[in-house]
């Protein structure tokens, strides 16, 4: 409601979000799956373990007529419980986590040593089920320490603001590097194994893995296909929650394919490659089967992959120089750097002699491929 800026501190007044994918619009690997660790979403892993029915995340629509809609907010991440018949188990969880080089916090602005110097967490989480929920952070370097959260009790089906003001502490170490630092983690449910009763939210502490949280009620585990969805994420220097911060869809893109890069198949735009599109030029070897093409990162990715994932079968790529050939095999990985990937794509007999130039493309819309170095 301010008329007039009032800056004081060492905010920025853009990039204020440190976090990537806020907003939830971009999920590149899909927008639905029920494995544990997969990023449907960018940047946000889904973890879960010891479940009778693994829970499923999905990339879901915010709808019209709530408040978060109303402040811009199109995309959510939903979590749907699947049907816990044992009940909670005390090694049963599944959790929301963001990973965050250590660089990022290292640069931040945060003087993170200081108890007077903050950063802020906030975001809006909506539950089928009332209750409250946990959550903590996780520094990584150094002696590892955890900051625990918790949501405050939740309306049903009811989307709430919560905003966590989280002080400095002289115990906390972030190295100037691209491995993680920081994690943020928000529960759906966390049992005993990883809890007790004795921990202290809203302070940091020494990390301990089977004292994450408080102890967490099991209401919404037990709950057969409750739901928690969640949108708008931000971590922030300041000790304010200022208005979410809205890139552009193409810089928050962009920003996503330092962890994650992927041609063919678009699933978060809806569309999908079709035949004939261009992966990467390519070159043939001397054995009359392999043809090695350079796919080229639209930006310098955090590491150098290491593999590569992909869809559909061999059917689903080609070569061309003069004319079309099938592969006879999935493209492979062949080795990489921050910026390329060499890949492999073969095609037996295919006649052309060594060292000739070829296009590697699609030979439909079912073929991707997929490039990571999430942390």
């Amino acid at each position: 409601t301010a008329t007039t800026l009032n800056y004081t501190g060492n905010q920025n007044l853009s990039h204020r979000n440190i976090l990537i994918n806020g907003d939830f619009r971009v999920a590149q690997r899909g927008t639905s799956s029920t494995s544990s660790g997969i990023h449907s979403v960018d940047r946000f892993g889904v973890w879960h373990d010891n479940t009778d029915e693994a829970p499923t995340q999905a990339q879901v629509d915010v709808s019209s007529g709530t408040t978060p809609y109303a402040n811009g907010f199109r995309k959510a991440l939903k979590v749907t419980n699947g049907n816990q018949t044992s009940g909670a188990g005390a090694d049963d969880y599944i959790w929301i986590q963001q990973n965050l080089e250590a660089q990022d916090i290292a640069n931040s602005g945060w003087n993170y040593l200081s108890t007077s110097s903050f950063i802020t967490l906030s975001f809006w989480v909506k539950s089928s089920v009332a209750q409250d929920f946990k959550g903590y952070l996780r520094t990584r370097d150094g002696t590892e320490r955890q900051y625990p959260f918790s949501t405050g009790s939740l309306t049903a089906d009811t989307w709430t603001k919560v905003t966590k003001t989280i002080p400095g502490n002289a115990g906390l170490t972030f190295d100037n590097n691209v491995n993680q630092g920081l994690q943020i983690n928000i529960g759906c449910f966390f049992g005993t194994n990883l809890t007790a009763s004795g921990v202290t939210e809203n302070a940091w502490a020494s990390w301990s893995g089977t004292a994450r949280v408080p102890d967490m009620t099991s209401t919404w585990y037990t709950t057969n296909d409750a739901t928690f969805e969640i949108t708008g994420l931000q971590l922030e220097v300041g000790s304010q929650a200022t208005p979410f911060e809205h890139r552009s869809a193409g810089e928050e893109l962009t920003l996503c394919h330092r962890y994650y890069y992927k041609l063919g198949k678009l699933d978060y735009l809806g569309t999908h490659m079709s035949a004939n599109e261009i992966y990467g030029i390519g070159m043939s070897d001397n054995d009359n089967l392999n043809i090695y093409g350079i796919i080229n990162f639209p930006v310098k990715m955090r590491i150098p992959p290491t593999s590569i994932d992909q869809s559909g079968s061999a059917a689903d790529y080609r070569v061309r120089r003069d004319t079309n050939k099938d592969c006879t095999a999935v493209p492979t990985f062949v080795n990489s750097a921050e910026h390329f990937c060499r890949v492999n794509f073969p095609s037996n007999s295919h006649g052309w002699g060594t060292g000739q130039m070829l296009w590697c493309m699609s030979a439909g819309s079912s073929g991707y491929l997929g490039f990571g170095a999430e942390l």
